[in-house]
């Protein structure tokens, strides 16, 4: 019998080593495929993600089992990701972000429909390398990972408001990269 997710992780908390091959199983290909998205390079995912559960491994005491434990394991994967970026590229992250010093008006979630929702992913497929680090994360985690704005903006720890407005510039971003560059996104 498998456990259910917060059995595992109560029991890992208890010192239940056992109980981690669940998880990593679970979450596993997920953060995988986040990670991709930011990495590219194969071996660099495996290196992150690999990072990633041993953080997980070890901080799993200070981890609240009433909260949900997807945006905890997430948050670990993005700090872990921007980490390894900052190694390759320092010069391409500001202290300075005005998203969050000087968000706009609240922004909803959208309720955008499963053929839009498509269309985006197509358009993101296509442009996501080339777009700041700051709306790939929240386009990766809306879009591909479906979270919502409240999960996205606990895995960032950035206001719900920021999260919206990322969103709405990074689809912004792809649209411009999209139209300058001639690419087809039809489905």
């Amino acid at each position: 019998m498998e456990l259910s997710e917060k059995e595992s992780i109560q029991k890992l908390q208890k010192g239940d080593t056992d109980a981690f091959a669940f998880l990593v199983k679970e979450y596993s290909p997920r953060i995988s495929r986040y990670l991709s998205k930011f990495l590219y390079k194969e071996e660099d995912v495996e290196d992150v993600l690999q990072e990633v559960f041993i953080k997980a491994y070890v901080n799993i005491q200070s981890f609240d089992s009433a909260q949900p434990f997807s945006p905890w394991i997430y948050r670990i994967a993005h700090n872990e990701a921007i980490n390894f970026l900052k190694k390759k590229k320092p010069q391409s992250f500001s202290l300075f972000d005005v998203d969050v010093l000087f968000p706009h008006p609240i922004a909803k979630e959208t309720s955008d429909t499963e053929s839009e929702r498509a269309l985006t992913k197509s358009m993101l497929d296509k442009v996501l390398g080339q777009i700041d680090v700051k709306y790939r994360e929240v386009l990766l985690l809306y879009f591909y990972e479906d979270f919502s704005y409240k999960e996205i903006a606990s895995t960032l720890q950035i206001p719900v408001t920021t999260v919206g407005v990322r969103i709405t510039r990074g689809k912004n971003l792809a649209r411009k990269l999209v139209q300058e560059k001639g690419i087809d996104i039809s489905l």
